[in-house]
C-alpha cells in the first residue's frame, strides 16, 4: 500500500475520515497476513514509512503509524503519506549461550 490520505475532505468530518483511514490501513495488513507464506519463511513482517508527502516519508515500526496520523491530525495537517510493504520474515535462531544465560538468571 502506497497512498496519500487527505484529511480535509468536503462534508466528512475529518475525526470520522481520519477513523476511516486508520481502519483502512489495519484491513490492509489483516489482508497481508492471510496470505500463504511461502515456504522457508516464518512470518509476514512490514517494512513501513509515513510522512507528509512520499518524499518526506520516513522508516516507521507499524505500530507507530495511527500515533503519527494523530499526530499530523492534532498539527492541523491536511494530508499524509503511508507505505506499506509486505516482506518475509525469518525467525533469528537462539544461541545456547543466551539460553544458558538466561538459566542463570532463573536461579539468582
Amino acid at each position: 500500500m502506497k497512498k496519500t490520505f487527505k484529511l480535509q475532505v468536503e462534508g466528512k468530518h475529518p475525526d470520522r475520515l481520519l477513523e476511516a483511514i486508520k481502519h483502512e490501513v489495519r484491513k490492509y495488513v489483516k489482508r497481508e497476513r492471510r496470505k500463504t507464506l511461502p515456504k522457508g519463511v516464518d512470518f509476514w513482517a512490514f517494512d513501513c514509512k509515513f510522512g507528509v508527502t512520499a518524499e518526506q516519508a520516513e522508516v516507521v515500526r507499524l505500530g507507530e503509524i495511527t500515533k503519527k496520523m494523530d499526530e499530523v491530525k492534532a498539527a492541523g495537517g491536511e494530508s499524509f503519506y503511508v507505505e506499506i510493504i509486505a516482506a518475509p520474515g525469518i525467525r533469528k535462531p537462539r544461541d545456547e549461550f543466551d539460553e544458558l544465560d538466561n538459566d542463570d538468571d532463573l536461579n539468582d
